[in-house]
């Protein structure tokens, strides 16, 4: 990665940049308010929660996460206009070793299944298919 590149945790004063990033990525649904998902991450291993800035301008994001049996990445973002040049794989190599260093044995993440761009980036960085079923349940509605 270039050194012109600032991997750091996330900050407060990130927020709207951070939004913005998302929305330019697609990563934003509309059953999920995401000022309400950064402050429920902020709750939960924040040390975790990584932004990766060009000068002043937030260019990409990953939060990752540990339960104390497996890790998450999720949120992976990097802006469209600066992506191919290693920062999606810098941000995570840095949450892997974050994630190592807290004891985690497996890392886990999701993708949304038409997202097959996103398959072969994660394959080439040593993912696999776990061949499961990835369920979920809505316990608070974000309205």
């Amino acid at each position: 990665m270039p050194p012109a590149y600032d991997i750091r945790p996330y900050h407060p004063t990130d927020q709207i940049q951070l939004i913005d990033l998302w929305q330019q990525c697609g990563l934003l649904v509309s059953w999920n308010d995401p000022g309400k998902d950064i402050a429920r991450k902020l709750k939960v291993n924040p040390e975790l929660f990584l932004v990766v800035l060009d000068e002043q301008e937030l260019i990409g994001s990953v939060m990752g996460g540990y339960d104390g049996h497996r890790g998450w990445i999720n949120f992976l973002a990097v802006h469209p206009k600066h992506q191919l040049k290693g920062i999606g794989r810098a941000l995570v190599l840095r949450v892997e070793t974050l994630l190592r260093e807290l004891g985690c044995p497996k890392l886990n993440l999701q993708i949304r299944s038409a997202n097959t761009q996103v398959w072969e980036f994660y394959r080439a960085l040593g993912y696999g298919d776990d061949n499961v079923i990835s369920m979920g349940k809505r316990l608070i509605q974000d309205d």
